[in-house]
């Protein structure tokens, strides 16, 4: 009769193998599971950027509601919009079919035009969106009430409710507008549209580009277009990409100048034949003389472009590319960086594990995956220095809500142009930028990926001031969800 024991020893070490790998494998499961009503203060850890930290501060709690940090609450509107959100099929203005969201009626949405000093208001309406919907200022510094984000400066609009915005136009440039719910799905299928604040002038073009469904479009137009100027007219052109990856944009036939970026003029610009690298979310404002023969705006490939003036000629953008780092001259900030109260590292990486109980491999910030993120804490008055290094294998085209801040070296080598104001920087892999802010606008600021779909996977976490709580939460009765 053989000894039963060697069998019974196997199987002894094949359950205690099989355990060692299920106990951790559970363990990380059920602590990567996302709650499903939180409040975005609560969530991470606290960083304080080697600042001074609060007598007694836990950095979820304060006594200043982000729902007290409004605009103007009384004053008659110098701009007064009310955009109502449909989900419909509805025609492109080159005539395509499209099944996603739209605007009264059209995506783009209307044209928002403000004057600086302007006070603006807008009433979004949701008809039948059914996951609900915000407008997000992409790039306008609003007080953070007005900021329309889902769950940590408002509750999504429900169908058949309303949400009114206000606020002052003290900031000039190109900017654009969207819902911050459910962003990834919202923004993709049309739920968004162009906000300039500046007098319409002659010359003014304005490029919105965005995809639908493969097809990518000019102001909701496929292929090519034409817009009549004559020659001798200063053109500036107002280019927003509204999709989520990094494009080259460009005029072809004439020398151009950069001159202004995310809606921050550029200081000296000089005429440039290269193209310009536009990241997902930002702005540019090319300024040209309109040639006799005409000149052609380009957005990544020829097949989509947009003439202005007689004849404008054809083809492709050069490979060149303008570099921010070295264009246009230097002139003084309102801040001296050298000075820094803070200092945070924001590091995005990619591993894998579970993600709200998913297996895959997901993005990280400083070797952390969401929710389990860094709270990047200020106080008012801060001058904040933050270093974002990208080890990720992918490209993210980071956007700080709130605040502009300034490029201050790339790669470790220092900014020597005019200085290169973003509230969206594209920070390409085993790339390294060191930028410069000033806290000046309290609240409770979402600072994320601008590819949409890599938000919703995690790359995202918040800039929060001492002192600032929000009332609304991620999920719960409201189903909030911002990205």
């Amino acid at each position: 009769m053989s000894d039963p024991r060697p069998r019974l020893r196997g199987r002894l070490i094949a359950l205690g193998v099989t355990l060692a790998v299920l106990i951790p494998l559970g363990y990380l499961w059920a602590t990567s599971l996302v709650p499903n009503d939180y409040s975005a203060a609560e969530m991470g850890f606290a960083d304080y950027g080697g600042g001074p930290v609060s007598a007694g501060h836990e950095h979820h709690h304060g006594g200043m509601s982000v729902a007290d940090l409004t605009g103007p609450k009384t004053g008659t509107p110098d701009v007064d919009v009310t955009l109502t959100a449909r989900k419909s099929k509805y025609q492109l203005a080159s005539g395509e079919t499209v099944d996603g969201y739209a605007l009264n009626g059209t995506s783009p949405g209307p044209l928002i035009r403000a004057k600086l000093g302007d006070l603006v208001q807008v009433t979004l309406v949701n008809d039948n969106v059914p996951d609900g919907a915000t407008l997000h200022w992409h790039g306008i510094d609003v007080p953070n009430a007005e900021d329309g984000v889902a769950g940590v400066t408002q509750d999504a609009v429900p169908i058949g409710g309303k949400h009114v915005y206000r606020f002052k136009a003290d900031q000039a440039g190109t900017y654009w507008y969207h819902s911050h719910q459910v962003s990834s799905e919202e923004v993709r299928g049309g739920l968004f549209g162009t906000i300039v604040i500046a007098p319409e002038q002659p010359g003014e073009v304005i490029a919105a580009i965005h995809t639908y469904d493969g097809k990518r479009t000019i102001n909701g137009r496929t292929g090519t277009q034409q817009v009549g100027m004559a020659a001798g007219t200063t053109a500036r052109v107002r280019v927003i990409n509204t999709d989520n990856a990094i494009l080259r944009v460009g005029l072809i036939g004439t020398p151009y100048k950069v001159v202004a970026v995310d809606g921050r003029d550029v200081h000296a610009p000089t005429p440039v034949t290269a193209a310009f690298p536009l990241a997902a979310g930002a702005r540019v404002d090319l300024e040209a003389v309109v040639p006799a023969n005409g000149m052609r705006l380009v957005a990544g490939a020829s097949t989509v472009s947009l003439g202005i003036g007689a004849n404008p000629p054809t083809g492709e953008l050069p490979g060149e590319t303008v570099d921010l780092l070295s264009y246009g001259t230097p002139t003084a900030l309102s801040f001296d960086p050298a000075k820094a109260d803070r200092n945070f590292e924001y590091r995005i990486g990619r591993r894998p594990g579970f993600l709200d109980g998913m297996p895959g491999l997901w993005w990280t910030i400083n070797g952390h995956k969401f929710p389990d993120v860094p709270m990047y804490m200020v106080a008012e008055g801060d001058v904040v220095l933050m270093t974002i290094s990208n080890t990720s294998g992918q490209a993210h085209p980071m956007h700080l809500h709130g605040h502009h801040a300034v490029v201050l070296s790339r790669n470790g080598v220092a900014a020597t142009g005019s200085p290169w104001w973003v509230d969206t920087l594209e920070v390409g892999n085993d790339e390294t930028y060191e930028i410069a802010f000033l806290a000046d606008n309290p609240g409770l600021w979402m600072d994320h990926c601008h590819n949409l779909p890599h938000a919703s996977e995690g790359l995202m976490t918040h800039l929060m001031y001492e002192g600032v709580s929000t009332p609304y939460r991620i999920g719960g009765p409201s189903n909030n969800e911002p990205e």
